[in-house]
């Protein structure tokens, strides 16, 4: 008979860290995952991936979402990727961008360690820094991309400040975000809500409307701002992929396996229910 995976003395340390985010809670969440989150797709991703029709492959589902974002980022110019995660990302950046300088932000000195291969590939300089308190001059770059990042900052409306104070006229922000569309009305979507706030360490007043997002962009001194909605293309292909690496992996511990086919199980039920969108947003 074989073994059963049991959950190790790392395991559990990695799950006691969900009970005392501390001041920092994406930190926490994120040197707890490491670099090797036994669901996540291969080589480093973290995104969710924007999915083509008949598309099964997460890599290049996650490469196309950061590409699309970086297309509207001005050419040859000052880059900066704020939220970067593992680095995955900024080579993407850099090849569509072919950024004069490229500047990779995150608040987790970790992921900056764990990526420190891919920056260097990208010509990345690396930068821990916290979203709304920008180590940078003003009007010192000509885009920002920022990619499902946003609903970990403490404040979005003051990464937008940041953003627009940071960027030199004409700059481009482009970014991707998840937008809470309506307050949980059944008990299914309040602990499904209330879940997933803590397990990722997000704040409450983080989850707010993709109107009242566009609202706070414009209010930061952007112009042009342009939200599209693609929840399809990206929460439904990636639950379903999620959930077969799930199915894969018969050799991680129940306990974890359970934990996260119930996670799943909860984006799909808000995602149907409408609460939940997921955006890819512009601004200049």
């Amino acid at each position: 008979m074989p073994t059963m995976p049991r959950v190790t003395p790392e395991n559990f340390r990695h799950l006691s860290l969900l009970l005392r985010l501390g001041k920092n809670p994406a930190a926490t969440v994120y040197e707890s995952l490491g670099d090797d989150f036994f669901i996540a797709p291969p080589d480093g991703w973290l995104n969710l991936g924007l999915w083509e029709p008949g598309q099964h492959d997460a890599s290049n589902a996650s490469e196309h979402l950061v590409a699309t974002l970086a297309a509207p980022l001005p050419k040859h110019s000052v880059v900066v990727d704020v939220g970067n995660g593992l680095g995955a990302q900024d080579p993407v950046i850099k090849d569509v961008t072919q950024a004069r300088s490229l500047i990779a932000v995150n608040i987790t000195e970790a992921q900056l360690r764990y990526g420190a291969a891919r920056l260097k590939r990208a010509d990345a300089a690396p930068l821990a820094a916290d979203a709304t308190r920008l180590p940078l001059r003003d009007a010192s770059a000509e885009g920002i991309i920022s990619v499902e990042a946003a609903f970990h900052f403490s404040s979005r409306p003051a990464f937008f400040a940041e953003a627009r104070r940071v960027l030199s006229p004409g700059g481009v922000l482009s970014m991707s975000d998840v937008s809470m569309e309506r307050f949980p009305l059944w008990p299914d979507e309040a602990l499904a809500g209330a879940a997933n706030l803590r397990l990722w360490g997000l704040k409450a007043s983080n989850m707010t409307s993709a109107t009242r997002i566009e609202a706070q962009i414009r209010t930061a001194g952007f112009s042009q701002v342009e939200v599209r909605r693609c929840t399809a293309e990206v929460l439904e292909p990636a639950i379903a992929y999620l959930s077969s690496r799930l199915d894969a992996h018969h050799d991680a511990p129940m306990l974890y396996r359970a934990g996260a086919r119930l996670m799943l199980a909860q984006w799909s039920l808000l995602r149907r229910r409408g609460v939940i969108e997921y955006l890819l947003i512009t601004a200049s």
